[in-house]
């Protein structure tokens, strides 16, 4: 096992993943979310940027994709382990202190809506150290915030590297915010992942 990856999991409980990308994010999530299979008892939920409008076709394409089980999230449902969520359109998704999830309809955060930014500030605040939380690929600042909240609280972060990325903005403003626990190429995302429920 890569002694890296050992070292930062050492001692480390992960009751949620959140996981947010932007352009070129469908073929990385595809990359990454397979090392999990079977085998994982937290939630992970993933946010998308994707048009304000119409019904998102991403949790039929993951879930035929993987053969995991993927869901909408849907407002004051419980975030259950064993399950990947997905942001719907047009709403921020958000953790409330009892684990359970909340849609909104404020404004659009660096332009899009859903935000990586409000789901990632929300789900640190309520999981703390034991979450871990991914940025991928993208064209803007947002999950910066996010994934320096997630830091604060002592969770693991992890960024995707920006040589890898197909559009390198989000990962960079990320990196430039608050230095990551990890930088990691897609395959090494993946095998991260593998390790999650075995270390």
């Amino acid at each position: 096992m890569n002694p890296l990856f050992m070292h930062a999991l050492a001692a480390r409980r992960i009751d949620a993943l959140v996981i947010g990308a932007s352009a070129g994010g469908i073929a990385a999530l595809l990359a990454i979310l397979p090392a999990l299979a079977f085998r994982y008892t937290f939630p992970v939920i993933v946010v998308l940027h994707l048009p304000d409008d119409g019904d998102s076709r991403l949790p039929e394409v993951l879930a035929q994709r993987l053969g995991m089980l993927v869901e909408e999230a849907k407002d004051k449902h419980p975030a259950l382990g064993g399950v990947i969520y997905v942001a719907p359109c047009g709403y921020h998704l958000s953790i409330e202190p009892d684990r359970h999830f909340s849609l909104s309809r404020e404004e659009p955060v660096h332009f899009s809506r859903p935000a990586i930014d409000i789901l990632m500030t929300s789900a640190a605040d309520v999981y703390r150290s034991s979450m871990a939380g991914i940025l991928l690929t993208g064209a803007s600042a947002d999950g910066a915030v996010g994934m320096e909240r997630i830091s604060a609280a002592g969770g693991l972060t992890i960024v995707q590297h920006p040589d890898e990325a197909e559009v390198a903005t989000m990962p960079l403003r990320a990196i430039a915010a608050r230095a990551p626990t990890l930088i990691l190429t897609l395959s090494q995302i993946h095998e991260l992942l593998s390790m999650l429920e075995i270390h």
